[in-house]
């Protein structure tokens, strides 16, 4: 049995396959730069950045964390040629509302001990200050010996009211 967000899926998917021509595009990307940025459903990273399909590779997760984007970064970078990274992170960001302890507290009280001991060690990368975030993971990309020096790196931020990008670095 499928679920109205699959058949949706399903229905939305055939309407695109239609008028589908974009099937001869390369694998790495035309642009030859990278967006990481947070996965919140109000921030289209396409659309607020002008990213045509093929241009870039977007990393999405949690917060936007370099640090939990390392894996996709090297990818790309190593096996896809980008040049360039923007970290973009967004103003009413969820990471900003807790702390590693509440977030495993809360695993701990919903999906009991087992899932807790499971991710015992996990680091949720959460932040409480959304500019010096921009700058630290900016930062630590910069001295990271995985993101060579020719790679440029800017951070910004996304304001999800407005829909305006502001460069913090």
């Amino acid at each position: 049995m499928t679920s109205p967000i699959q058949n949706s899926l399903l229905e939305k998917n055939a309407e695109y396959a239609r008028n589908f021509t974009q099937g001869h595009l390369a694998l790495p990307p035309a642009k030859r730069y990278l967006v990481l940025t947070c996965m919140d459903a109000r921030l289209d990273p396409a659309a607020a950045f002008g990213i045509n399909l093929g241009d870039a590779h977007v990393i999405r997760n949690a917060g936007g964390s370099a640090k939990d984007a390392q894996r996709s970064i090297v990818v790309s970078e190593q096996l896809l040629g980008t040049k360039e990274i923007l970290v973009i992170k967004h103003t009413g960001c969820g990471m900003l509302t807790f702390t590693n302890e509440d977030a495993h507290d809360l695993v701990k009280k919903n999906l009991g001990p087992n899932a807790a001991a499971e991710i015992a060690t996990l680091d949720f990368f959460p932040f409480s200050n959304l500019e010096d975030t921009v700058k630290n993971d900016v930062e630590y990309l910069k001295k990271s010996a995985t993101v060579p020096d020719y790679v440029t790196i800017s951070g910004w931020i996304y304001d999800v009211e407005t829909g305006k990008v502001r460069q913090v670095v």
